[in-house]
């Protein structure tokens, strides 16, 4: 049996749908995934994708009717009918998953209406999905479509270590460079309300660094380049890599003893290579959408939370033996 899972974007999302693939594999499924360019090389080299089809979607809505967008489009949909799925799950919930999901020819399962952020797109799943009530976090919500389509969900956490297989000579040039141990600092988030401030991160660092003797390393990512200059501004001590992919992240964040951020896909990374995460909430629910392997290092109101408090729980959320400082 084959099964598609058609999950395009943004990279919390990718990976708070690993659990699909892993469930669909250990059940003797293969599995196929689509996913969009920019998040092909966070699924490339785990084991329980057979085959990833990359889509082009962000290039397709900017030129639609163009020779090279019909051409892709055309490409996709003839390698998704090769691949022959018995059953796909659109996770996505929009009109492009959607559309994407019904070309392969197989019969969809996805969110019901009022599920889907794109209400209208659910006209194309065949399959409607309602996750219980006490499906309340995401991966838990995403794990309702595979019951859907019979396969049983025995492994519900993300799990991202197979990245750690891949090689990364930035990150492992950079990594010899860092007096450990070392805390991973991510200033960057997708929306302003997520970000916590450099400010305090930098106090966060500071403390960290002199009551504890955790040298502060500076995450950051395409977009991060302004906040991530100002924390080094503010935190000279800090070191910071260069552009790392994927795999040069995963290898960053599973070497440290914490890491720090708010809601945005570098955090989920870090969670789901088993790494103590302090994550830091605002408007979003850290309930639906915070780490879930770690939930013991949620600050759900992370703007009216003091610094001492959030110094502390990251002092008890460190496991590995520390200096008395620096």
């Amino acid at each position: 049996m084959r099964l598609l899972i058609v999950r395009l974007s943004a990279m919390g999302d990718v990976i708070h749908a690993l659990p699909l693939a892993a469930n669909a594999a250990a059940a003797g499924e293969t599995v196929g995934w689509v996913v969009e360019r920019a998040f092909a090389g966070l699924l490339e080299g785990n084991p329980h994708c057979a085959r990833l089809f990359v889509a082009d979607t962000r290039a397709w809505r900017r030129r639609p009717f163009s020779r090279d967008t019909l051409g892709g489009i055309r490409a996709l949909r003839n390698a998704l009918r090769a691949f022959a799925p018995d059953r796909t799950v659109d996770v996505q919930g929009l009109w492009r998953s959607a559309v994407i999901a019904r070309m392969a020819g197989a019969p969809v399962a996805g969110f019901a209406a009022g599920e889907r952020r794109e209400a209208a797109s659910a006209l194309l799943c065949g399959i409607p999905v309602t996750p219980s009530r006490g499906a309340r976090h995401v991966v838990d919500r995403n794990l309702a479509l595979l019951c859907a389509v019979g396969i049983p969900a025995t492994t519900r956490a993300p799990d991202a270590a197979y990245l750690l297989a891949r090689p990364s000579p930035g990150a492992d040039a950079f990594l010899a460079t860092v007096p450990g141990p070392f805390a991973v600092l991510h200033p960057g988030a997708g929306r302003q309300e997520k970000v916590w401030g450099e400010e305090r991160l930098a106090r966060l660092g500071a403390a960290l660094a002199e009551r504890r003797g955790v040298h502060p390393v500076i995450s950051w990512g395409p977009g991060d380049e302004a906040r991530a200059e100002r924390l080094a501004a503010l935190l000279p001590r800090a070191s910071r890599p260069p552009l790392l992919d994927f795999p040069g992240l995963a290898r960053l964040y599973a070497a440290s003893c914490l890491f720090v951020g708010g809601d945005t896909g570098p955090l989920h990374l870090a969670d789901a290579l088993g790494v103590p995460t302090l994550a830091l909430f605002g408007p979003t629910d850290p309930g639906r959408n915070g780490p879930y392997r770690n939930r013991r290092g949620i600050v759900g109101q992370m703007q009216a939370a003091a610094d001492e408090q959030v110094l502390g729980l990251a002092e008890k959320l460190m496991s590995r033996p520390l200096t008395l400082g620096p």
